[in-house]
């Protein structure tokens, strides 16, 4: 009995496994017989394909887009290798694309990178070609022919490098340079035994400099504090105040007439000098009236004092009837 049910329980297990199996068979095979896929082709000539396999991935710009379906050698031309990609429906691959061979990691598996495309382009139709690009063994080849070339540069300037004459030019500036180092140690001796020598001279100097910057700070203090004394009276009310009185005179000068205040002055001016004028021909006029008034105070004066000098010499001439042919009161008349 136990030996029967052990066999309907694998007989489930056996059918159950079986069927999943199928089931699992059949949803890739429907799959990949009914996804729909864009199928283009590209040709390498003389180009090795090793690492390259059926199933392989088909990237566009570092995106998985399809993968490799076949992998023939054309009949025509046993040069041509045709690879041929199956993409996803509706990828953009453009007229102007390239086709490059891409090596995947360190496995040494290949892949198909579809590089380039501009928007002017048109788009590729599915069934068609896309250029074939540089492969992996295109790049190595042209870098090592790039390192070639330039390693052959190097050898070649060391060639000429240990030349006899580049070789005594060389050791020509070798001994240049090792003078002109030798100069410098001794400079930089010079000048360490002159620091040493003038130590005082240079502490004496700092010293210098730091009063001096002391004092330049002082004034610098001192002259902010000026500054803030200038800006408190400037602050004031009072230099506000004058300013204002300023403002209004400019403001009533510039609203009066001045040309008409011009020519009042420029009257006013003609009129002093007309009256400066004729004060000094009244004071011309005075002066000679007073010379001649003076003029005959002295002679009357003098005759006054030759009368009494008569008199006292002899007084009985006031008694006489005779007069003086020079009498004051003559000269008064006249």
């Amino acid at each position: 009995m136990n030996i029967k049910a052990q066999r309907i329980r694998l007989g489930i297990f056996i059918v159950t496994g079986a069927s999943i199996l199928l089931f699992m068979i059949a949803y890739f095979t429907a799959r990949e017989l009914f996804t729909k896929s864009d199928l283009y082709y590209i040709s390498f000539k003389d180009v090795s394909v090793s690492g390259m396999e059926v199933g392989s991935q088909v990237k566009y710009m570092g995106i998985k887009v399809g993968t490799i379906s076949d992998i023939v050698i054309d009949p025509e031309d046993v040069t041509n290798i045709i690879v041929s990609l199956s993409l996803k429906t509706g990828t953009p691959v453009k007229e102007d694309s390239k086709a490059d061979i891409t090596t995947l990691g360190i496995t040494g598996l290949k892949a198909i990178e579809i590089r380039g495309g501009t928007n002017e382009s048109k788009l590729l139709q599915p069934g068609s070609y896309i250029q074939s690009g540089s492969s992996f063994a295109d790049e190595i080849t042209g870098k090592a022919e790039v390192i070639a070339i330039k390693a052959e540069q190097v050898v070649n300037n060391l060639l000429r490098l240990t030349q006899a004459e580049n070789t005594e030019k060389l050791m020509s500036t070798i001994e240049s340079y090792h003078s002109l180092a030798t100069n410098a140690d001794r400079a930089v001796i010079r000048i360490d035994s002159l620091l040493k020598g003038n130590e005082a001279n240079i502490n004496a100097t700092l010293a210098s400099v730091r009063k001096l910057s002391a004092s330049l700070e002082e004034s610098s203090l001192a002259l902010n504090s000026s500054l803030n004394k200038i800006s408190g009276i400037v602050a004031n009310d009072s230099i506000n105040l004058i300013i204002a009185n300023i403002w209004e005179v400019s403001e009533k000068l510039k609203s009066s007439d001045i040309n008409a205040m011009i020519d009042d002055l420029a009257m006013v001016s003609a009129q002093l000098r007309q009256l400066l004028s004729n004060m000094d021909q009244d004071l011309d006029k005075g002066s000679r009236d007073m010379v001649e008034s003076f003029e005959l105070l002295k002679s009357t004066l003098s005759n006054l004092e030759e009368a009494s000098r008569k008199i006292n010499a002899n007084p009985s001439v006031l008694l006489r009837s005779t007069s003086s042919k020079d009498a004051p009161d003559k000269h008064l008349k006249q």
